[in-house]
């Protein structure tokens, strides 16, 4: 069952190029999203943040990030990060995950998404570029009964 605050999965990550450091950083990371903890999570960017979701806008700045994920994790009430491949370096992240959604009114949605994501020399999250299908976590289902 998911969880707000639970651990990713890693038993289907089938590539990890990251160092030891750099992946337990991503790690990191990963559990602060998965635990809807936007105070953590902002003191992981930069003040010059720019989060892109699919062919939306860019949103600049570490309080432009905070009050538009401010909204968006109140959309949903858990997810999951299932990893299933990490490229790059200690600087640059290529995720491909299976995103586990658990909806306000209690479905269960799996999305896969690829998240690009680069560090400043300070490192901190300076640019995140997030591709994946959220369309289905989103839809109402009026006539279904939540799953449990």
């Amino acid at each position: 069952m998911i969880k707000a605050g639970e651990w990713m999965k890693t038993d289907s990550l089938g590539i990890n190029q990251l160092s030891e450091a750099a992946f337990g950083w991503y790690l990191d990371y990963l559990r602060v999203l998965d635990a809807n903890d936007i105070n953590a999570y902002v003191e992981l960017l930069s003040e010059d943040i720019e989060r892109v979701i699919g062919n939306a806008h860019p949103v600049i700045g570490r309080e432009a990030v905070r009050d538009m994920l401010a909204g968006y994790w109140q959309s949903f009430a858990a997810i999951e990060h299932d990893l299933r491949t990490v490229l790059g370096d200690d600087f640059h992240f290529v995720l491909e995950a299976d995103n586990h959604y658990l909806t306000l009114d209690g479905r269960r949605v799996t999305v896969r998404a690829v998240a690009f994501t680069d560090r400043d020399p300070d490192g901190l999250v300076r640019s995140i570029r997030l591709h994946g299908d959220t369309t289905e976590v989103f839809t109402a289902r009026p006539n279904e009964q939540p799953s449990r």
